[in-house]
């Protein structure tokens, strides 16, 4: 097993593991991060009826900068729509990713636009 294959592999156990324990509800959504090499996404999710209350991505945006300015930038924009939708409690689900740099500054701008995350 190449190194590649053996990241990826310990990649999606700990995705898993992490979504064992996490669950939205209507009144307490999942906030699911995904951060690829290029843009920052973030959905808010209900998965008891499965369906996306709100989303933001910097994907055709003309946001630009470093990944940590743009997951910032994706923070703010997530809180506020969720408080939009009335939602002010969310799960923060990491996606297997290590709560690190990139991810807690979405996370904290998150928490500055009032989102308890």
């Amino acid at each position: 097993m190449s190194n590649l294959a053996k990241k990826l592999l310990n990649k999606s156990l700990r995705k898993g593991r992490v979504r064992a324990k996490v669950s939205g509800t209507d009144k307490r959504p999942r906030l699911s991060v995904s951060i690829s090499n290029r843009h920052v996404s973030a959905q808010l999710i209900n998965d008891d009826t499965s369906t996306t209350i709100a989303s933001s991505t910097t994907v055709g945006s003309k946001q630009d900068g470093t990944l940590t300015e743009q997951a910032t930038f994706i923070g703010t924009d997530i809180a506020k729509k969720a408080k939009k939708a009335g939602i002010k409690k969310v799960v923060f689900d990491r996606n297997g990713r290590q709560y690190a740099a990139r991810l807690s500054a979405l996370a904290e701008a998150a928490r500055k636009e009032g989102l308890e995350v």
